[in-house]
């Protein structure tokens, strides 16, 4: 008796090896190009300059990063007056002013980098049916007047309820104004950290 071929089973077994060689090749290929980033080709990190004239080699200058002077977290950034140092992406007269103004208040949020502060709601001891709530926004690293702005919310108690309420007009500006004279008071007294 005469046994049928199992070309079917040759042909798998075929086609299995073909799909191992091709994992195996790009397996390898994988390595290859993970090896290729780590390898030292020699050189030099720091980048050249312009030569200046008569100079026969390259001039050298530390490089700079995308996140600036001093790095992601200030480092040690060089003190251009503005008084954005330590860490903070505002100008830090203006952060340490803000906070100290709206200190009375509790804090519900306070980004040193974006320049945000916003306060929880505020009841005064004196006024129980009424309530503030404060958010202060830093424009930048210099210390003027439009670098600050505030934003004053007021809310009274009717029946159990808070509901919104104007507020005077010129309470922002106040408060704006209190920031600045404390940053000022800051400046003056050399704690610009």
């Amino acid at each position: 008796m005469k046994l049928p071929r199992r070309h079917a089973d040759h042909s798998r077994s075929g086609h299995n090896f073909g799909k191992r060689l091709v994992l195996v090749l790009a397996a390898g290929a994988a390595a290859l190009m993970l090896v290729a980033c780590n390898a030292d080709l020699g050189g030099e990190e720091n980048y050249p300059e312009r030569r200046q004239k008569g100079d026969s080699g390259p001039v050298y200058d530390e490089g700079t990063t995308v996140f600036g002077e001093g790095g992601l977290f200030g480092g040690q950034a060089k003190d251009d007056g503005s008084g954005g140092g330590g860490g903070v992406g505002v100008n830090s007269l203006l952060w340490r002013a803000s906070l100290d103004t709206v200190s009375f208040m509790p804090l519900v949020s306070a980004d040193p980098f974006g320049g945000v502060i916003i306060t929880d709601w505020y009841t005064p001891p004196a006024t129980p049916d009424e309530r503030f709530k404060v958010n202060v926004y830093i424009l930048g690293r210099a210390l003027r007047a439009d670098g600050i702005r505030a934003s004053v919310f007021r809310q009274q108690n009717q029946g159990g309820t808070w509901i919104d309420a104007p507020v005077a007009l010129n309470t922002a500006t106040d408060l704006e104004n209190a920031i600045l004279t404390r940053a000022r008071q800051l400046r003056q007294s050399g704690q610009q950290e």
